[in-house]
């Protein structure tokens, strides 16, 4: 197991980093599912915080494992049971949200991860071990102890009372995303930015489908409960306006020429964690606005309607500041998804409105992207041309 060239051509995704990325549905949308419960329960500070701190293992531990991947995919038998073990975390971790969610009691969630995380440190050992590079060997082992270090504390946290959890999360949280940058300090893994970008860009296409999802849910529901079809339609089709926008504003543009330096990639990487967070959000979101339709949600129409909005406004302006901005050209192109992004969050007070008005604004960013596109000639402004 030695560092990949990161400018090997034709790189792509395994079949073995596709199941590996199937196996978060799972999680996701046990994590999505707890959310809508929350909030249309009328507890959108619990489901909120819940959500961020369960998200937040999904991604770091995805996230980690497409970086080291993308520099040292062997894909040998060692390597590929590794990779099982982990997906046995995900599952762990899958089957522990609810008691997270429900009970604030991690265990079962925290031992899920700490599966996916040890078997990560597993494979920066072997790389460790294996590498003829002295200075990478250096960087492997240093990301060996990190995650060791921290893993360690997580487990610390866990035995101390509850009330840990309130100060503790965040600098454990800080300590995990500080192991890259430590580790790399000396020398640069040998990722692919190719590589990278299609990973990042499959991951938003998993997390769009749950969303996708629900608004099958909420079409479903409307066919179901002709009483409230009237409402529900609307609903369910601003529901499907915001996430095929969401699609296409996300693969308007290439990103691989971006990434070319470890600070660019790391701001990049990192960020994603909004938009991954937001785009599966946006499918708890839908779901809250159809059960406060039927009336089976103790929320009011404008926090059911904010829980479509906020995150769908998020996501179109996390993409902008740290995706497609690098793209644009001129004053005009830079506002047109900031501007949607508040256009969108107006649309929260809009009444029974607010989703499908939501819906149309996304679809209007779109429209505008692509003409201003064309009228500066940037070419081809097909989505997924990458």
């Amino acid at each position: 197991m030695t560092s990949r060239s990161s400018t090997e051509p034709h790189r792509a995704s395994t079949p073995l980093e596709l199941f590996f990325d199937l196996s978060f549905v799972v999680a996701i949308a046990q994590a999505g599912g707890r959310l809508v419960h929350s909030l249309a329960e009328g507890h959108p500070w619990h489901g909120i915080g819940g959500y961020v701190l369960v998200f937040f293992a999904i991604w770091w531990a995805w996230v980690n494992f497409t970086w080291f991947a993308s520099a040292y995919d062997s894909d040998d038998p060692l390597y590929r049971v590794a990779v099982l073990i982990q997906i046995t975390g995900v599952l762990v971790l899958a089957a522990g949200v609810p008691r997270a969610f429900d009970n604030h009691d991690y265990k079962i969630a925290i031992a899920g991860y700490l599966i996916m995380r040890l078997a990560q440190m597993f494979q920066w050992l072997r790389a460790a071990h294996d590498e003829t590079d002295p200075a990478a060997r250096r960087t492997a082992l240093r990301y060996a102890a990190g995650l060791l270090c921290v893993q360690i504390a997580w487990v610390v946290l866990l035995v101390l009372p509850h009330a840990a959890w309130n100060w503790g999360f965040v600098p454990l949280a800080l300590a995990e995303m500080a192991v890259p940058a430590i580790a790399e300090r000396e020398r640069q893994t040998t990722w692919h930015p190719h590589h990278i970008a299609e990973r990042y860009g499959l991951f938003t296409l998993i997390v769009l489908g749950e969303s996708v999802s629900a608004a099958t849910i909420a079409i479903q529901s409307a066919l179901d409960d002709q009483a409230a079809l009237g409402e529900l339609l609307p609903i369910s089709a601003g529901g499907l306006l915001i996430v095929f926008s969401a699609y296409w504003i996300y693969f308007a543009v290439p990103i691989h020429d971006y990434l070319v330096s470890g600070k660019q990639a790391f701001l990049w990487g990192y960020g994603h964690y909004v938009i991954f967070g937001s785009a599966a959000a946006i499918g708890a979101g839908m779901e809250v606005a159809v059960e406060q339709a039927v009336g089976v949600a103790h929320v009011s129409l404008v926090g059911a309607s904010a829980c479509a909005t906020i995150p769908t406004a998020l996501f179109m302006f996390t993409v902008w500041a740290i995706h497609s901005r690098h793209h644009k050209r001129g004053l005009v192109q830079q506002l047109i998804l900031p501007g949607a992004a508040a256009l969108v969050l107006l649309c929260t007070f809009a009444g029974k409105a607010a989703v499908p008005l939501a819906g149309v604004v996304a679809a209007l960013a779109v429209a505008a992207g692509v003409v201003s596109a064309a009228l500066v000639g940037e070419g081809d402004v097909r989505p997924g041309h990458a």
